[in-house]
Order: structure tokens, then C-alpha cells, then sequence
């Protein structure tokens, strides 16, 4: 019977090691063998990649790839994917090469504003707090001057304070809503100790002020934290060109595939179900740059979705049109990304990754990003609307099914043979490799 162990942060990485094999696993050794092949041969990279998180016994490896041929803005990125995925790469690659010869993507920034709240219960009247809230966010600034003028130096800082009302959502319920400009840093850290200071500030006035007197007015602090919903820190990429371009696949008219995607499009409006998974294939381009550009993909995810459902249901990201003869595929989305701060500075491969995108801002990061997304969408909707989806990404999945059967290089090779001209699927490929 395994029991519950104090203070395991306190022990070695080899004890911590050595308890979770023993406990959790059916062969210790091998499980030590497995967490100890993916430690780095490098030991200073190792203790860096030690100290990124609490109770670290081993590295994950994601596969980095990259993604090349992206004109955006006429200028050329190889843009770098960190996924698992099988077909992703490919097909950001493929819809890269496809727009390459149609002007490449255009993409523009519409906002960066960053949000924060202070989040608080109040009893009293709301007249009283909104008359004490007009001379108090002058001194909310004063009192966050140490902690904002280095970014304030750079351009940024807060941007605004409202005081709004949310009791008819919950009782009592107020905020401070703080929107920010941060800059090249994704600014987690400056909001939240900025936020801090706020709630310090508005707990302090309030019990200083004669306004509340009375003894059922109370204020109490909730909590202060950033939101990752920013619905206006907004990027847009697009692509476009006259329908008769879209010439790429002698199966189908350019007029029909234009009809096509903007038919699937529509789909994805106006069906939740096809847009959760529309979206996720926008996410697979999305996460994979954030990713390796040392990002935060989870608050990117939260606050995508968030953003599809802004008009009372989850709905495209993406919107297709066709005037006046010319096609046109874009996405408008919300991405809170930093280029300094954080992994940016620490991680040697995301140092790297940003190197390889030429060293972008925050601004130009946001666009590289949408664009991934973007161009994930057309190959995958492409495909949908043409071949199928499973063609090109069983081609791809092929190689993972040769792996998991054990399959020898000599085997690979033949096998790969045989299924450009076979179709692929998970049975076929077994009684393929069973007949060798």
C-alpha cells in the first residue's frame, strides 16, 4: 500500500527518482533507466532546465520543427513548431509554399491592450464608492510609481482604471478593471504585483475615508490577478487573390474549391460542434510557435476561446469571402505574447527560436503567430473539402504506426513503398508489416 510522503521536495533528484519508481511503477529499474535517458549530457543546461519547475526528475522532449517559406508582410520567415502532432509542419509548409505565389499574408495589428482586476465586496451604496472611486485613481498610479517607471520609460505602463459593477451578476460583487500596455514582455508579472498594489491602496483609502461610517459598509478583497482574456490586444492576418488562382488541385475548379471553403467557413459559424474542432486545428499552428518561442500556450488557449464565443456562442475563428472575383481567408485573434521576460532569456532553444524568426517584438511575434494558425487552418480545411483530412495525415502517421509495431529501417523502407500506392490505415499497415 503506497502512503503519502512528506517533504519530497526536500529530497535529492535520484531519491526523488528512486521513490516514484518504486512506488508508481511495475519495473523500477526501467523506469529509472527511461527518466535518466532524457536528462541532458550537459549538466549546467541540466540544472538550468532543473530549476524552470518544483520536483523536476527528467526532461519531456518535444519534437521542433520548422515550417519554411512564410512571406508575411514581403518578408520571408522560417517559423519553428514545437508539436507532437503528426502533419502539422507539413501542413503549415504546404500552405506557406501555396500563398508564397499569391502575395504571401498580410497581417496588421488592431490593439495590445492587456486586462487586470481587482476583484472585491462591497456592502454599501454604490453611489458613496463611485463618488470615493473619482479621487482614487490618481493615487492607485502614485502608489504603483515605483513598480510601473521603468515600463512607463519604454512606452507602456497602466492605461486605465474603471470601477465597475457587477452586482447584478453576484451580490456585492465589484472590480477594479486595469487595462495595461507591457510592451515586448507578455507583462504577467508587472500587472499582477501592479494589481497588488492596487488592492493595498483601495483597502487602505476605504478605511481612512469619512464617506464609510457606517458600520455595514464593508470592503473586502477578493483577490487580484491579470485576466488572459484580452478581446483587445488583436492581431489579424489574411490572405488573398482572384478565385482563378486558386488553381492548385487539377480535381477541382478554382470556383468550386473557392465555394467550397466558404461553405466549410460557414459550417464552423454557425455549428459549435465543427467549430471546437475547426479551431483546435487553428490552435495546433498557434501553440506550436508559442511553444517554441517560450510562451504561455494554455493562457493563449484560454483566452482564443473565450474570444470564439464573445457573441453568445462558439463560433470560427476564421471568415472566407469571395468579392468582386477575389478570395479572401482571414482570422482576427486575440495573443498576449512577450519577447523578453521569462523562458525568452533563460531557454537556450527558445533564444534560439526567436533568433531564427529574426528577432521579433511582441507586435511582430503576435503576427508570425496568427499567420501559423491561419495557414494551419487552410491546409486543414483545404483538405477537408478536397481529399479528406485522413490522406495526408495517415501518410504522415505511418512512420509513428511503424515505430509503435517495432518495425527494423529495412522494413520502414518497404513499407513506405508499399503504401504510396495502398491506403493507409491503422489494420492495413499491421497486416502489411505481419506479412513481412
Amino acid at each position: 500500500m503506497i502512503t503519502p510522503i512528506e517533504g519530497f521536495s526536500k529530497l535529492t533528484k535520484n531519491q526523488k527518482i528512486a521513490w516514484i519508481a518504486e512506488n508508481y511503477t511495475q519495473n523500477s529499474d526501467e523506469a529509472i533507466k527511461i527518466l535518466k535517458r532524457y536528462w541532458n549530457a550537459d549538466s549546467d543546461l541540466q540544472k538550468l532546465h532543473d530549476e524552470f519547475i518544483e520536483n523536476t526528475v527528467s526532461n519531456y522532449y518535444l519534437p521542433l520543427g520548422i515550417a519554411p517559406n512564410f512571406l508575411i508582410n514581403d518578408k520571408l520567415y522560417a517559423i519553428p513548431m514545437a508539436i507532437e502532432e503528426s502533419s502539422v509542419v507539413a501542413a503549415a509548409s504546404k500552405a506557406a509554399k501555396f500563398w508564397l505565389k499569391r502575395g504571401g499574408f498580410k497581417t496588421s495589428i488592431i490593439g495590445t491592450e492587456k486586462v487586470g482586476q481587482v476583484h472585491f465586496m462591497y456592502t454599501g451604496d454604490f453611489t458613496k464608492l463611485n463618488e470615493f472611486f473619482t479621487g482614487l485613481e490618481s493615487v492607485l498610479k502614485n502608489d504603483a510609481s515605483d513598480i510601473t517607471k521603468n515600463m512607463k520609460k519604454r512606452g507602456g505602463g497602466i492605461t486605465a482604471i474603471t470601477l465597475k459593477d457587477k452586482t447584478e451578476d453576484l451580490k456585492d460583487y465589484y472590480q477594479l478593471h486595469c487595462t495595461f500596455e507591457t510592451l515586448d514582455a507578455m507583462g504577467a508579472n508587472f500587472i499582477n504585483t501592479c494589481l497588488e498594489q492596487f488592492a493595498q491602496t483601495l483597502k487602505r483609502e476605504f478605511t481612512n475615508s469619512l464617506l464609510f461610517s457606517n458600520s455595514y459598509e464593508e470592503l473586502e478583497i477578493v483577490m487580484s490577478i491579470l485576466s488572459n482574456y484580452v478581446p483587445n490586444c488583436i492581431v489579424k492576418a489574411e490572405v488573398s487573390c482572384p478565385v482563378e488562382e486558386l488553381n492548385d488541385d487539377k480535381n477541382i475548379s478554382p470556383e468550386d474549391f473557392a465555394q467550397k471553403m466558404i461553405r466549410a467557413i460557414a459550417i464552423a459559424k454557425a455549428e459549435p460542434y465543427r467549430a471546437v474542432t475547426h479551431n483546435k486545428g487553428i490552435m495546433n499552428g498557434i501553440d506550436a510557435v508559442v511553444l517554441a518561442t517560450g510562451n504561455d500556450f494554455r493562457a493563449i488557449e484560454a483566452g482564443v476561446h473565450a474570444y470564439a464565443a464573445k457573441d453568445g456562442q462558439y463560433s470560427s475563428l476564421t471568415h472566407a469571402t469571395v468579392e468582386n472575383n477575389i478570395f479572401k481567408f482571414w482570422i482576427e485573434i486575440p495573443l498576449a505574447l512577450g519577447t523578453v521576460g521569462g523562458l525568452t532569456s533563460l531557454h537556450p532553444l527558445v533564444k534560439l527560436a526567436l533568433e531564427i524568426l529574426q528577432k521579433p517584438s511582441a507586435k511582430e511575434l503576435m503576427q508570425i503567430v496568427a499567420v501559423a494558425g491561419l495557414a494551419q487552418n487552410f491546409g486543414a480545411v483545404r483538405s477537408l473539402v478536397t481529399t479528406g483530412i485522413q490522406k495526408g495525415h495517415m501518410k504522415m502517421h505511418l512512420m509513428n504506426i511503424l515505430n509503435q509495431l517495432g518495425a527494423s529501417e529495412e522494413q520502414k523502407v518497404t513499407l513506405v513503398e508499399h503504401f504510396k500506392t495502398n491506403t493507409i490505415t491503422h489494420s492495413a499497415v499491421i497486416e502489411a508489416y505481419n506479412k513481412l
